[in-house]
């Protein structure tokens, strides 16, 4: 699996409300996890940009993103949400688990840094960031 080679790109917004959110009692119960640790490396390295300096080939948070598995071929369809707006049922894949964390500023084209199964990032089918652009 690659290592994410650069550092993560995130907007102000999202940069606020990730920082609130892992500092929060909710992040703080789940413990220690090697994932969340991640994240929270990630954001203190990240670049904080403008929507408009995100390329639309980056998952963002709120994106709609097809993972393939690469051992089975699969595709999965998952909008990338925070933890109140998850249900896996739905493709609504939580910030706070290992895939969710581990997609967050890949391009399309990365394999899926930190879980079990070989994943890569297929295709982005939403990107919020994108949209806002579109309708200035």
């Amino acid at each position: 699996m690659a290592i994410r080679q650069n550092r993560l790109l995130i907007t102000k917004r999202d940069y606020d409300k990730l920082s609130r959110l892992l500092n929060s009692e909710y992040t703080q119960a789940i413990g220690n996890k090697p994932y969340l640790t991640g994240l929270r490396s990630d954001l203190a390295m990240a670049e904080i940009v403008d929507s408009e300096a995100v390329n639309p080939d980056v998952v963002t948070m709120n994106s709609k993103v097809i993972l393939v598995d690469l051992d089975t071929d699969e595709d999965e369809i998952y909008v990338l949400v925070y933890p109140d707006q998850a249900n896996i049922a739905n493709g609504r894949l939580s910030i706070l688990t290992p895939i969710g964390t581990a997609i967050l500023g890949c391009r399309v084209g990365d394999l899926v840094n930190g879980i079990a199964s070989r994943i890569q990032i297929k295709e982005i089918l939403y990107q919020p960031e994108r949209q806002k652009i579109a309708f200035r």
